[in-house]
């Protein structure tokens, strides 16, 4: 499975920003789509994820304000962000997960997201 994420740049505090990961390959082995970010300094961070079944999850700095699409099996996954902080600034990485006895990740490369005051 290779992604390919796109979407990220420089947005005023209280803006919005669209990020979206295109899936190619074997897609039908993925049970699972999620959004990670990093901030400088920092370990790398669930942002929202869900799964084939439509369990969704959020980061609680992220509830209200950021909206993953949901995943039917679809070659790609956007994440919605409003009302960005300037805290919201990061790296921003999809992810999609294929369950197993030892589970398989796939990343794709990261998208830079920048929130100003």
């Amino acid at each position: 499975v290779q992604l390919q994420a796109s979407g990220g740049g420089s947005v005023q505090a209280g803006g919005s920003l669209t990020l979206s990961c295109a899936a190619s390959g074997k897609i039908f082995s993925i049970n699972a789509i999620a959004w990670y970010r990093q901030a400088p300094g920092k370990e790398r961070e669930l942002v929202a994820s869900d799964t084939i079944g439509g369990v969704t999850k959020y980061a609680d700095s992220v509830k209200g304000r950021f909206t993953i699409s949901k995943y039917n099996g679809r070659k790609s996954m956007n994440l919605q962000m409003n009302n960005l902080k300037p805290e919201d600034t990061a790296v921003y990485y999809c992810n999609a997960h294929q369950y197993g006895v030892v589970g398989l990740d796939y990343w794709g490369k990261g998208t830079q997201v920048t929130v100003s005051s």
